[in-house]
């Protein structure tokens, strides 16, 4: 998993005034839990940002006023019409104690199926999984290649070493599917395209009883 540095401030209120001056500042209200004891600190805005704002996730090496700690970003409160990040929690971890972490899905190649007409469909953009820090990879990667129309992935079908599954084990994460509306029309065209045949072979032979009662009047 990759890892970064982010450097924090004690917070001296941890009341609604002292967070709302703080975000006024450009800083975020944080907490890390986990450890001995909850730590209250901000971060800069921008710093939030990065970390948010990503598919990636990372082991953040957080220092605040000298102490270090090991955190992983757990929860994100979101302005619900700014958009602006305005509560971080972290979780301190060690490297003896497992802990649930959702890592990102990365799909590798080109599905044969896709490649034949079918629709892929990825159900999941992350997945829930439980380990030791050691073990938890950038991502889960998924070889898509040899897909085929019909085929799925399931969460049961995956498996990285150290690590389990969290999400339901019968869900799929991936598929490729029949393209059912390109086949229906094209089917369509072809009914159509029989009927219009069948309807131009009936007006000529009715064409042709039309005239027969004349030739015989005119023999006679």
């Amino acid at each position: 998993m990759k890892t970064v540095s982010l450097s924090g401030s004690p917070r001296v209120s941890v009341g609604k005034k002292g967070a709302t001056s703080l975000r006024k500042e450009g800083r975020i209200p944080s907490v890390v839990y986990g450890g001995k004891d909850q730590v209250h600190f901000s971060i800069s805005e921008n710093d939030a940002k990065k970390l948010v704002f990503t598919p990636n996730v990372y082991l953040i090496e957080l220092d605040i006023d000298g102490k270090k700690s090991n955190v992983i970003l757990q929860e994100t409160q979101i302005h619900p019409v700014t958009d602006r990040v305005i509560h971080l929690d972290f979780l301190e971890i060690s490297d003896d104690a497992p802990f649930k972490l959702s890592l990102p899905v990365k799909l590798e190649g080109f599905a044969r199926g896709v490649r034949n007409g079918g629709k892929l469909n990825q159900n999941f953009r992350k997945l829930r999984v439980f380990g030791l820090a050691k073990d938890m990879p950038d991502a889960v990667s998924i070889d898509i290649t040899p897909i085929k129309i019909g085929d799925k992935v399931r969460v049961t079908d995956l498996s990285v070493p150290g690590l389990n599954f969290l999400d339901p084990k019968n869900a799929v994460v991936v598929g490729v599917q029949t393209a059912r509306v390109i086949i229906e029309e094209e089917e369509e065209e072809e009914e159509e395209g029989s009927e219009t045949a069948e309807g131009e072979g009936g007006d000529s032979k009715e064409s042709s009883d039309d005239k027969a009662p004349e030739e015989t009047k005119k023999d006679e």
